[in-house]
């Protein structure tokens, strides 16, 4: 079975970066964890950055997310939330990934995560860029695939162009992977790899 990483509401946030997140564990090299708490405080901060969201097509995509996950919500995490030693903001991610038995945190908050707090709870602390880097190295040629046929994906069901791959990688770079980015850039220019139009569809997790 996958190794477990809970997803903090701040990786969630950014449409790019959480289709790209999801589409890698739909692949089954990971098992994505989340809580109600995490996704409402994901919608929250949509909501916040864009207050003219359709607020009916954001809760359309949460239930596609637990629907695609039907083991990813998180329950009964709450009464560990005070024995959690982190930042009081950040307790109930903890007490979710104890509570689901998380491998790793995925989150841009590290420092709400220190290491004298998780090593004891043997869970690790990982930003998505380096989470995303090392779920190259495990399957280099999985995750460039996954990539190619998100940037074949995204737009269509609206009817928009497809986000090219490098338009696409640019975007992570800029919403909180640029090393993953970079280095699927410099991979696929050196290849001159082009990306093929995909045969089956994929689940998207990105709201328009």
């Amino acid at each position: 079975m996958p190794f477990s990483a809970l997803l903090d509401a701040n990786v969630l946030v950014p449409n790019l970066l959480r289709d790209t997140l999801l589409r890698i564990a739909e692949a089954d090299l990971y098992r994505p964890l989340w809580s109600a708490e995490i996704l409402a405080e994901t919608r929250r901060t949509i909501v916040r950055l864009r207050p003219n969201i359709d607020h009916g097509r954001l809760d359309a995509m949460f239930t596609s997310m637990n629907k695609a996950f039907t083991d990813a919500l998180v329950t009964g995490y709450e009464s560990l939330t005070v024995e959690m030693k982190n930042d009081s903001g950040d307790r109930h991610v903890l007490a979710a990934a104890v509570a689901g038995r998380a491998d790793v945190v995925v989150t841009n908050n590290v420092r709400h995560f220190p290491r004298e707090v998780m090593d004891p709870l043997n869970i690790e602390t990982l930003t998505p860029d380096r989470f995303l880097c090392l779920q190259y190295d495990l399957a280099p040629v999985l995750v460039v695939d996954v990539i190619k046929r998100q940037s074949a994906e995204t737009g269509r069901a609206e009817g928009n162009p497809k986000i090219s791959l490098d338009d696409l990688l640019d975007r992570l770079s800029a919403c909180g992977a640029p090393r993953f980015a970079d280095h699927l850039q410099s991979l696929l220019a050196a290849a001159k790899v082009r990306p093929r139009s995909p045969t089956t569809s994929t689940p998207r997790f990105v709201q328009p």
